[in-house]
């Protein structure tokens, strides 16, 4: 049996500095519904457990106190609770949380995200939530996307590294875009001074590479697919092409990411001596040169090329039937293995 909640809530603590959600914000507060979500029917919610602050906090990768403040500004709280026991969030109450932490993490201002979220279609047919997997127990901190960003706002490398480092059992791609990934969209929402030699975000790097290297410390197999990634001209390359031929590498494929000038010329004596059975070119620039994955579509119709672009890049994508854009990390995962990967055996 459930009973609706009082309407004295109680006072919660300071919320976590820094966070999105957490900016006051009277204008979209004002903005909002001035009732609260309506109170979830429990048979809807039959199979799914009630989680507590602290689990759904942890699984998503914020502060608790993060979480009360949401609930306390926006009405983003749980749905009911059962008379003598500790408030608990169900499923359908995590899915709007999700919409919340993934909108602000995107850059929209917290009570427009809050708005979405509570108007966001999570019926009781939806699929359960898919939350990032906890970090392995043995930690320090726990793990998080809040306690990467605090280590690493406070130049900690050790603890970051320790809070980054990806386990023998662990999945490379879900590591990137439950962890990793948020962490550096968080830093770049922030606004830092910080004492020389201080970069949160080259602590996170750092932490990271050091991460990838020891998940590929074997070498690949005898006869292994080889996979060229690169970036575009004048582009620096990212930690997302490091992450993508990690990737690679536990699936199985001779992976190597490829640094500093690449010209068309560079790029067809690296096809020759390296014989790829795939070519990576990734970006993040909404104009990007990508004249290197056109020469090659005309000089090298063999080798198959996956582009990873941003959405206002796609225009710039080579129409060509050994050109692919994929759309996330995954899905360039997946369709690079499943093209590379055969070669290996046939």
């Amino acid at each position: 049996m459930t009973e609706s909640r009082p309407s004295a809530r109680p006072t919660d603590g300071p919320a976590h500095p820094g966070l999105p959600g957490d900016r006051p914000d009277a204008a979209g507060v004002a903005d909002l519904p001035d009732t609260q979500p309506a109170p979830a029917d429990p048979s809807d919610d039959a199979d799914a457990p009630a989680l507590a602050v602290a689990a759904v906090a942890r699984r998503l990768g914020v502060a608790p106190a993060t979480l009360r403040t949401w609930d306390r500004r926006y009405g983003l709280g749980p749905s009911a609770h059962s008379a003598g026991a500790h408030r608990r969030y169900s499923a359908r109450d995590v899915e709007r949380l999700l919409v919340m932490r993934r909108l602000t993490i995107e850059g929209v201002a917290p009570a427009e995200a809050a708005r979405r979220a509570l108007t966001a279609d999570v019926s009781a047919a939806s699929p359960a939530p898919s939350l990032p997997s906890p970090r392995p127990a043995g930690l320090p901190g726990g793990g998080g996307v809040d306690a990467v960003v605090d280590a690493a706002l406070a130049g900690q490398h050790d603890r970051c590294a320790g809070l980054l480092a990806v386990a023998e059992t662990d999945d490379v791609a879900t590591w990137w875009t439950t962890l990793v990934e948020p962490v550096l969209a968080a830093l770049a929402l922030r606004t830092v001074v910080d004492r020389p030699g201080v970069d949160a975000g080259a602590t996170v790097t750092a932490a990271a590479l050091g991460a990838l290297r020891a998940r590929t410390v074997r070498p690949p197999r005898p006869g292994a697919p080889v996979v060229l990634v690169l970036t575009t001209p004048g582009e620096p390359r990212p930690l997302l092409a490091h992450a993508l031929a990690a990737a690679l590498a536990v699936a199985g494929v001779d992976a190597r990411t490829v640094g500093g000038p690449v010209s068309s010329r560079h790029a067809g004596e690296l096809v020759v001596m390296t014989r790829p059975g795939a070519l990576v070119t990734v970006t993040s620039r909404d104009e990007p040169d990508l004249g290197v994955v056109a020469w090659l579509a005309r000089e090298h119709p063999g080798l198959a090329q996956f582009v990873m672009v941003p959405d206002a890049a796609v225009e710039r994508v080579p129409l060509d039937r050994t050109v692919h854009r994929s759309r996330s990390f995954r899905g360039l995962l997946h369709e690079c293995v499943a093209a590379v990967v055969p070669s290996a055996h046939g």
